[in-house]
């Protein structure tokens, strides 16, 4: 199974995901365009989605199982997944609002997701192309991600139209299922308004949805038994869920010196008088030897100041800004595209 592979998310998406208040905005310059918040009764739920999904393999998809039951019910009634039809369901009615236990639509619904996800080859949070061809296969059944595949290669609008006027006629209803369900989904999911992206804008997408986090995730992934100065850690981790340590572009570093030699040796350590972009990895030197004493990734750049996402800073994943050409600042690896 793929989908739970590498312990964390493995991002790919196209714009800075930033979080105000509890909705989802990305920024793209000074342009704002806000991805839903669920609900408060969804957002109560997440512990007890949160225990199945690790359960079941699907820790990573937490935040798009809360936005599939944010348009199922909006963490409403008994039967939040609305998964009482599910093959899953063996103490209740296999009606529609069949299931009178929340806690058991949760966990029928899960893995329910599990399912879908596994048929449609989702590899990670952010693939998009198939995740998109899970969701209508958890509105319409498994037999989509099947006809869709075998028809089209994948999802499609038009092709969840056809399915469904197909069975609509098959069954002799008036309709069936949700034919846009997959955008009503993704309007709640933070990395579901976006395609497919690479590089820069990754990096700080996933960057910023650890915001908060401490620090353990980071210097165990690394290798380290306890606690270490974990920003370059958590840097590297960063990089690894876009893919860019192993395509190159981002070395696995936990010392900030061997990160900004790294870039130095590549040609790609640009000086503090840099202007620099989205996605940067931008080194620091507090005691002005010359030396890099800490490291963030770039967030965006305005008004004169660059603003950072950075983890051990309080010992914590903050988002931080900076005077442009600030004498902190040693200098900006540049990814390179």
């Amino acid at each position: 199974m793929v989908i739970a592979a590498g312990g964390g998310v493995v991002v790919a998406i196209l714009l800075v995901v930033l979080l105000f208040g509890g909705a989802f905005s990305l920024i793209g310059g000074d342009n704002v365009s806000s991805v839903l918040p669920v609900s408060e009764e969804v957002d109560a739920y997440e512990p007890v989605i949160r225990l199945y999904a690790e359960e079941y393999g699907v820790a990573d998809y937490v935040e798009l199982i809360m936005a599939i039951m944010m348009q199922e019910s909006g963490g409403r009634g008994l039967d939040p997944m609305q998964a009482s039809e599910s093959g899953y369901n063996t103490r209740y009615p296999n009606t529609p609002g069949g299931i009178t236990d929340p806690d058991y639509s949760i966990q029928c619904g899960v893995q329910v997701v599990r399912d879908v996800l596994e048929r449609a080859g989702v590899e990670s949070p952010v693939d998009m192309e198939h995740i998109r061809l899970a969701l209508q296969g958890y509105n319409f059944g498994p037999g989509y991600i099947t006809w869709a595949v075998r028809h089209y290669g994948g999802y499609s609008l038009a092709n969840a139209a056809e399915f469904s006027a197909m069975m609509a006629a098959q069954l002799g209803w008036d309709g069936y299922g949700d034919t846009q369900y997959v955008p009503h989904v993704l309007r709640y999911y933070v990395f579901g308004r976006f395609g497919t992206g690479e590089g820069n804008e990754a990096l700080v997408a996933v960057a910023l949805s650890q915001e908060g986090n401490g620090g353990e995730t980071y210097w165990r992934w690394f290798g380290f038994d306890s606690r270490v100065d974990w920003c370059a850690c958590f840097v590297s981790w960063c990089a690894d869920q876009c893919g860019l340590i192993d395509a190159g572009t981002v070395p696995k570093f936990s010392l900030c010196t061997d990160g900004a030699a790294w870039f130095a040796d590549q040609g790609r350590l640009m000086d503090g008088s840099y202007a620099p972009s989205a996605g940067d990895i931008i080194f620091f030197d507090w005691d002005g030897d010359g030396n890099a004493d800490h490291v963030g990734i770039v967030e965006t750049v305005s008004g004169g100041r660059v603003y950072t996402v950075e983890g051990n800073s309080g010992d914590t994943v903050r988002r931080k800004d900076y005077a442009l050409g600030g004498t902190v600042i040693l200098g900006f690896g540049v990814l390179g595209q």
